[in-house]
C-alpha cells in the first residue's frame, strides 16, 4: 500500500478520534486532549496515536490511561466511521515534543538575549 494512502487514513483517523473523544468519552481522567499525530502500521492492523494534555506529568499519564482503557470502545465508534476493511488496533501515547520545543525555544532566547548589567559597587569613602 503506498504511503501516501497511508498518511491519508492516519489523517482521517486523527480527525474522526479527535470528535469521537471530545463528544463521547466521560471518563474523568480524560480531559483537555488534543490527537497530535497518527502512525498507522503498513498493514493497518495498529495505531500510534500520539496526544498531549495540558496539566501535569501524573495528569498526563492518567489521562493516557483512560484513553487506554476506552480504546476498544473508540475503536468500534471508528468502524463506523472509516470506509476501511479493517479498523486498526489503537495504541495511545504521550506527545512531549510540545513540551520539549518550549523548553528548546526558551533556551535559545536565553542564550541569544544580552548579558544582565553588573552592579558595580561604589568604594566607600
Amino acid at each position: 500500500m503506498s504511503t501516501a494512502r497511508l498518511a491519508r487514513i492516519a489523517d482521517q483517523i486523527q480527525r474522526e478520534l479527535s470528535e469521537l473523544i471530545r463528544e463521547g468519552l466521560r471518563d474523568p481522567r480524560v480531559k483537555l486532549v488534543t490527537i497530535t499525530g497518527v502512525e498507522l502500521a503498513r498493514d493497518q492492523s495498529h495505531a500510534k496515536v500520539f496526544f498531549t494534555t495540558l496539566g501535569t506529568a501524573e495528569e498526563a499519564q492518567a489521562c493516557g490511561d483512560g484513553l487506554e482503557r476506552a480504546a476498544g470502545f473508540r475503536r468500534g465508534g471508528l468502524a463506523h466511521r472509516l470506509s476501511t476493511r479493517t479498523v486498526p488496533e489503537l495504541h495511545f501515547a504521550y506527545d512531549d515534543s510540545i513540551e520539549r520545543g518550549v523548553r528548546l525555544s526558551r533556551l535559545i532566547d536565553e542564550a541569544v538575549a544580552p548579558p544582565a548589567p553588573s552592579r558595580r559597587r561604589r568604594p566607600a569613602g
